[in-house]
């Protein structure tokens, strides 16, 4: 499962051993160990006491709860580019939108600001974003590179990750090691 690795991540990016963040949570070390190995997820309320302790916000995390990585996602360590840390900031809301029923794991509806995804997404139109989702091969998603945040649809091969537009007069952007590059959600079709 992909939050015990998410958890695994967070714990040893904060320097926290897993025998602290047992002692912390409360949490018994060999299931600390299961969950973080995938193999078992952890209650809602473990879950918030891990987040607490590694002091990272739930909600985040929350996202990952029932997703899985394939060996695909797993090759471009879909794990490094899950902002566990941020919220998607809005500066202007509209009001409700209709979510149709077929979109079940809606997080957000947004208004496609520009023409890069035509013809399967029209300008102006409202797409439907799952946060924190992993990505496959050609699947769309909202991701933030630098301090830009755009959809494009995704390509990994061999490691490298390449943005690209379906409207052809926008450049394909390929992330380098040096780019700030996060995968914000899934763009639900």
């Amino acid at each position: 499962m992909m939050i015990g690795e998410m958890i695994a991540k967070i714990r040893i990016e904060k320097g926290i051993s897993k025998t602290e963040l047992a002692r912390r949570t409360d949490i018994n070390i060999g299931h600390l160990t299961h969950i973080e190995k995938g193999e078992r997820n952890p209650s809602h309320k473990a879950l918030r006491n891990i987040c607490k302790a590694l002091d990272v916000p739930y909600q985040q995390l929350m996202y990952t709860y029932d997703k899985t990585i394939n060996e695909e996602q797993a090759s471009y360590h879909v794990v490094d580019h899950i902002a566990y840390n941020k919220v998607v900031a809005v500066d202007n809301i509209n009001g409700f939108v209709d979510c149709p029923s077929h979109i079940l794991s809606a997080s957000l509806a947004l208004k496609m600001a520009d023409d890069s995804m035509e013809p399967i997404l029209k300008k102006g139109s409202y797409v439907y974003i799952e946060f924190n989702s992993p990505l496959n091969n050609k699947e769309i998603g909202l991701f933030q590179v630098n301090d830009t945040i755009i959809i494009r649809k995704f390509y990994a091969k061999k490691g490298k990750i390449t943005l690209k537009a379906d409207n052809k007069k926008y450049e394909d952007i390929t992330i380098s090691e040096n780019d700030t590059f996060y995968i914000i959600g899934k763009v639900l079709v």
